[in-house]
């Protein structure tokens, strides 16, 4: 990557413009180029040429076309400023830069935090119901399953309270502790997803001890100036075999101006799951979700409106039912948000705030072949807003101030209680700043939070009236060194936290699907984490490759634990706390065999032990490894392994190894002035009979067997 910076102060209005080429000095035409801090981008003309309209500032600017090794450069707008940009073939079409890492935008090699991204091709292979089930392709993440439609990612062996979901910057906030509610997102409204794997309480606050997925959306359009406007629809239509599952997205979205607009919805229906073995009752699904936004970007800033709602009914499968017996249970989602971002440029500072309110609810249906009663009804309602500040001084220095708070109502009812109704407040106060001279990048940041927790009496859970607060602080410092390029070494030290859950504090019940009686810890305290990480990154434009290792202490770790008491003729399991640590590593590496054609091969292992019980955590993922190759992004074939888990939580229910393969496809046609889309991959493609170690049902029932998936889809906005 090439990039030559020509600065101009020839016109008083504030203009980006400049040309990419290759690196014969032809022009590229078509390639996307994006100003990350704004989410504003354009497409290069047939001579590579592009232009923006925007406020003077210190930007981040990435240029990506498939083909092509992505550039990225941080950039000062004053006046007039011309922009060259030189592309490097490459078969690797990787994000340049992450938002994640540092909550603005950043070149990856300069992230002293592991971070892998999913965009593009992948991406719309892989979209699914479950956001879990799509970034199980990434380094170091898995699933915690409930059949195929609800999952939970887990990150280097941590999942639920444990791990922080996002979207565009903003948490998401849901019942992380029930094994059957998963994160709210569609992924058909996903342009990239980013995840730090590790703690990142820094920036994030509570629950960040596993790590952060941040679903990043497309952009709102706006008109290349202030005079024109346009519209533009698009759709996708999907279906897989092993469900008969069908689904269907439209999409209209325009701009006049400096104001864009967007809405979308999307629908999908699936009946019963297969497996090898047949069947499997009561597996279905359907959801209707959609969203809407608007927004205005001009000189002094920009200020936007979404509402999104995520909503649907799936079916749940249970240990015990008859073969072919009409109803079952069923959990019953609904999640609606109204979401206000602001930004405004002053100076070398950007000033940026997000707003939300979540409304999410939570039904579980018991039912039989006539009657439907419900088990239980929660509702979370929760307000949350962030004030950023972020500074830049040239491509030395940059970093973010911030403050935060969040207010949240859970209201609970039906004649199955699980947790009492209850208040939250939480705030927090948190600096980060990064230096980077030569071949150096430093990077610290701390942090303090203040958690306020008040639960209502309720006799039912043998819960009074009481008030709980967790004060605590969290710290991260980092170092990237350039030995030589294209290498990059990382070390990372850091402390993060997790205030107990409800339900880990107040639980006083059966818990039917685990088939024991539960009882919480009202004195539980703040679990934290102490964690290193070191790594090295390779970002060739022949090979990339990343190895990273790790460890992570918990002290304070919550888990739950058998008792000798028996309640109801089910025995009785008590939250407790312990010592607890986390040891792993992950490798990826990629290289192109021959013109685009690309191996692939990755592997990942974590190992957990409780060091106050001297027994292995619970639930902990398996030895993971494959190899892959792919052809232009058209055609890839993948093979996984996984491996017996040989330490497992005296829980768990022990699974064998077993081996996936996998076949990918995709390409683009333009038909009647469109570009259309296929994509198709056929997932388990042996039939392989297997049950996952993270699976909810592996105990009675086999994982999916063979499913075809087929999408077709045009207007995406590239």
């Amino acid at each position: 990557m090439h990039i030559v910076l020509l600065l101009a102060m020839l016109a008083s209005g504030d203009t980006l413009t400049g040309r990419v080429t290759d690196q014969s000095g032809q022009p590229v035409a078509l390639a996307t180029v994006e100003i990350a801090e704004l989410g504003t981008r354009v497409t290069t003309t047939a001579d590579g040429a592009f232009q923006f309209s925007i406020p003077s500032g210190t930007y981040t600017l990435t240029v990506t076309h498939a083909g092509f090794a992505p550039a990225s450069r941080a950039i000062v707008v004053h006046g007039t400023t011309t922009l060259d940009v030189r592309l490097a073939v490459s078969p690797f079409a990787l994000e340049p830069v992450t938002i994640t890492a540092t909550r603005q935008p950043i070149a990856l090699d300069l992230s002293p935090l592991p971070v892998a991204s999913l965009s593009g091709p992948g991406l719309h292979r892989e979209q699914g119901v479950s956001l879990a089930h799509v970034l199980e392709a990434l380094p170091g993440l898995r699933t915690l399953s409930t059949g195929a439609q609800i999952g939970k990612p887990v990150i280097r062996g941590l999942a639920g309270s444990r791990v922080v979901v996002m979207e565009n910057g903003s948490r998401l906030e849901d019942y992380s502790w029930s094994d059957e509610d998963g994160p709210s997102i569609e992924t058909g409204f996903v342009r990239r997803v980013e995840v730090i794997r590790g703690p990142a309480s820094v920036l994030y606050g509570t629950d960040a001890v596993g790590g952060v997925v941040n679903v990043i959306s497309e952009p709102l359009p706006f008109a290349s100036d202030r005079t024109s406007s346009f519209m533009r629809t698009g759709f996708t239509l999907s279906g897989a075999s092993n469900n008969l599952e069908l689904g269907g997205a439209a999409r209209a979205e325009g701009a006049r101006g400096s104001f864009g607009w967007r809405v979308a919805a999307t629908g999908r229906y699936g009946s019963n799951l297969h497996t090898p073995a047949g069947e499997l009752d009561n597996t279905g699904f359907g959801a209707l979700n959609g969203e809407g936004s608007a927004g205005w970007r001009g000189e002094k800033g920009s200020l936007a409106v979404r509402v999104v709602h995520y909503g649907g009914e799936f079916k749940l499968l249970e240990a015990n039912a008859a073969p072919g017996e009409a109803g079952g249970p069923a959990r019953k989602l609904g999640d609606d948000r109204l979401v206000l971002n602001a930004d405004r440029p002053v100076g070398s500072w950007r000033l940026e705030a997000k707003g939300q309110f979540q409304r999410h609810r939570l039904i579980e249906i018991s039912d039989s072949a006539t009657t439907e009663s419900e088990a239980f009804n929660l509702l979370l309602q929760t307000a949350s807003l962030d004030l950023l500040a972020h500074h830049t001084r040239g491509d030395a220095l940059r970093g973010t101030i911030g403050l935060s708070g969040l207010l949240q109502a859970n209201n609970a009812s039906g004649r199955i209680p699980l947790v009492p109704d209850a208040n939250l407040a939480t705030g927090g106060a948190f600096a980060f700043e990064q230096l980077t001279t030569g071949k150096w990048s430093l990077l610290a940041g701390a942090r303090v939070d203040a958690r306020r927790l008040h639960a209502d009496r309720d006799s039912t859970l043998s819960v009074s009236d009481q008030t709980r607060r967790y004060n605590t602080w969290s710290a991260d410092a980092g170092i990237v060194i350039h030995p030589v390029e294209p290498v990059a070494l990382h070390v990372n030290v850091g402390r993060a936290w997790r205030a107990p859950t409800l339900f880990e504090l107040f639980a006083h019940g059966p818990h039917i699907g685990e088939a024991r009686y539960e009882q919480g810890d009202s004195t539980l305290r703040a679990e934290t984490s102490r964690s290193l990480d070191v790594g090295l990154r390779v970002a060739g434009s022949r090979v990339r490759a990343e190895i990273s290792g790790y460890h992570n202490r918990l002290p304070g770790y919550i888990y739950i634990t058998p008792t000798a008491q028996v309640i109801d003729s089910l025995p009785v399991y008590r939250y407790a706390q312990a010592d607890a640590e986390l040891i792993g590593a992950e490798l990826s590496f990629d290289v192109e065999l021959y013109r685009s054609l690309v191996g692939r091969m990755n592997f990942d292992v974590v190992r957990g032990t409780n060091l106050t019980a001297h027994e292995p955590l619970p639930l902990v993922p398996p030895r993971r490894g494959g190899i892959g190759i792919e052809w232009r992004d058209r055609i890839g074939i993948d093979v996984e392994g996984y491996a017996r888990q040989n330490r497992p939580n005296p829980l768990d229910t022990q699974t064998a190894g077993y081996t996936l393969v996998h076949v990918t496809g995709g390409s683009e046609v333009r038909l009647l002035g469109r570009v259309m889309r296929l994509d198709i991959a056929l997932r388990n493609a042996l039939n392989t009979r297997y049950r996952s170690f993270l699976s909810r049902y592996k105990a009675f029932a086999l994982d999916p067997g063979r499913n075809l998936i087929v999408r077709l889809s045009t207007g995406d906005v590239d």
